[in-house]
């Protein structure tokens, strides 16, 4: 029964979660409302039982003082000052929570997303070697588009007609092939979510049971 019951729980959820859907009134609409109060409350027990796993492997790690230790006394130091802060002050606009947020968090995230678009860049010249057809388009494309979201690719196509410009040509890249890959990929992903949450429903996907 220890496999049986999350199965059962699973499909019963699954099929009313789908009939609400297309039946939003009485018995499956409060039914759907009881299933989502529940996830939020798993969801925060999940999230606590995360904060104390992710504190319980970074004190040992201190204790250990294995390899790049101190990271773990700056995570731990940070992850208790912002939850002091937030549970015993607030969140609101203008807390020590908020303070704290906009002008240390949001520029180390600015800093560390800006170091990686130099990864990125020189990640994408190994990859994107015009060995194919497929390649090289790729290749020009990226080309126009970054080119095209700066200054200097208007000022160097300045003297094109428009519409042939560096920064139209990459607004249309945007708008039109690359908004139908993003359709086509979003397409291919919710054919996989359909097809992976029905084999879950009906029991023959139970990977997330474990060890099985």
């Amino acid at each position: 029964m220890r496999r049986e019951i999350p199965l059962i729980i699973t499909l019963i959820c699954g099929v009313v979660m789908m009939a609400s859907f297309f039946i939003p009134h009485w018995p499956f609409a409060e039914m759907k409302s009881f299933f989502q109060r529940s996830y939020m409350v798993i969801a925060a027990f999940a999230t606590l039982l995360g904060v104390m796993n992710l504190s319980k492997v970074h004190l040992q790690r201190i204790r250990g003082k294995t390899r790049q230790w101190g990271y773990s006394i700056v995570l731990l130091s940070a992850l208790g000052s912002m939850s002091f802060f937030g549970l015993y002050f607030g969140i609101g606009k203008g807390s020590i929570f908020d303070y704290l947020f906009n002008n240390l968090y949001i520029p180390m995230s600015a800093t560390m997303f800006s170091l990686l678009a130099f990864f990125v860049a020189s990640a994408s010249y190994r990859a994107f070697r015009a060995r194919t057809v497929d390649a090289a388009l790729l290749l020009a494309a990226g080309f126009i588009v970054m080119l095209g979201r700066v200054p200097i690719g208007a000022t160097l196509t300045s003297f094109l007609p428009e519409g042939y410009r560096l920064p139209q040509l990459a607004d249309w890249i945007m708008a039109v092939p690359n908004t139908a890959g993003q359709r086509a990929i979003m397409m291919g992903a919710a054919l996989g979510v359909v097809a992976t949450s029905l084999r879950i429903i009906l029991g023959i996907e139970r990977s997330y049971l474990g060890g099985e």
